[in-house]
């Protein structure tokens, strides 16, 4: 029942998001909507922002689930920009009446798991056991925050680029330097 709550906000969030401003939506018309009581909108969410966290998180790990690896990282990225274009109205509105901060906070959440999953793999493909965790997951940071980067420009410019264009941009990047990283990581501690 409770996924089933939360969906139902999130569905009436994005509904009214079609006709206004994220700053002008208020938890009452949220509940309103779907009928529920405020109560239970904060059983669930402590504010606003964490609904919309909410829904950008369990959106983005369905949209990668299948291409977590780092033969097919290519995939899981393309996926989440597919899924920030479907979700323009939302995303933009997120990034014009929230704050930007919001919006990179969701998309690292959406893309760290994603670059964790394959740093870990290529030190396992490497048989490079001497990475610490701390080491591997900095790597992982290292390239959300660039990723995220990327992603913020394009929303920035509208979502006009050609998403495969982007990632073609970043391929040669990360293939070759995600296992120069953690072999340079190897045998430091």
């Amino acid at each position: 029942m409770s996924d089933l709550t939360k969906k139902a906000l999130a569905a009436s969030l994005k509904e009214l998001l079609e006709e206004k401003s994220i700053r002008k939506i208020t938890v009452g018309e949220i509940c309103d909507r779907c009928g529920v009581r405020r109560q239970t909108f904060y059983y669930h969410f402590s504010d606003l922002p964490e609904l919309v966290e909410w829904i950008c998180c369990s959106e983005a790990e369905a949209a990668i689930q299948k291409n977590r690896n780092y033969a097919t990282w290519e995939e899981g990225f393309y996926d989440v920009f597919l899924l920030a274009k479907k979700e323009k109205a939302f995303i933009m509105n997120i990034y014009h009446g929230v704050s930007r901060d919001t919006l990179e906070r969701y998309l690292c959440n959406l893309t760290k798991p994603l670059l964790k999953h394959v740093v870990d793999e290529v030190a396992s493909s490497l048989h490079i056991e001497d990475v610490t965790e701390s080491d591997k997951d900095f790597v992982a940071r290292f390239y959300t925050v660039a990723f995220v980067d990327v992603m913020i420009g394009w929303v920035d410019r509208s979502m006009q680029e050609d998403p495969k264009a982007i990632i073609g941009h970043l391929s040669p990047l990360v293939k070759g330097t995600i296992p120069n990283a953690l072999t340079a990581y190897s045998g430091r501690n």
